[in-house]
């Protein structure tokens, strides 16, 4: 009879044990499909930049190769100015990514970033 009661004790700490494990499987699994929706996300957004960046530089190439024609209304292909690295710089932060040193190209996720925004305004 004692040896019954023995037996059901060391069950139920193993179905404790294994219940314990399922937990922690489980919080596993939630954080692996939150980082991949996560990741889902900023690739989709990664893909807009750079479908626009491809379409931009298409551009401008067609812009570069053909002849300059004086008296054109075409404008002439402007040079990479001063503030062009702020103005993309900013544009990345607009479309959802992080600009400043501590997460820089990664998605923004909450709001805006107190980091981000001092590097903006200096």
């Amino acid at each position: 009879m004692k040896d019954i009661f023995l037996r059901i004790d060391e069950l139920e700490s193993d179905l404790g044990k294994v219940h314990a494990d399922f937990g922690g499987l489980k919080l596993k699994i939630k954080e692996l499909i939150e980082e991949n929706q996560r990741l889902t996300i900023e690739n989709q957004q990664l893909r807009k930049v750079l479908k626009r960046e491809t379409e931009s530089v298409a551009v401008t190439q067609e812009a570069a190769d053909e002849p300059a024609v004086v008296g054109s209304d075409k404008p002439a292909v402007p040079s990479m100015g001063v503030g062009e690295g702020y103005d993309n710089l900013a544009r990345l932060y607009h479309e959802g990514f992080h600009i400043c040193n501590v997460y820089y190209g990664h998605l923004r996720m909450e709001g805006d970033c107190l980091f981000c925004l001092s590097f903006l305004s200096k």
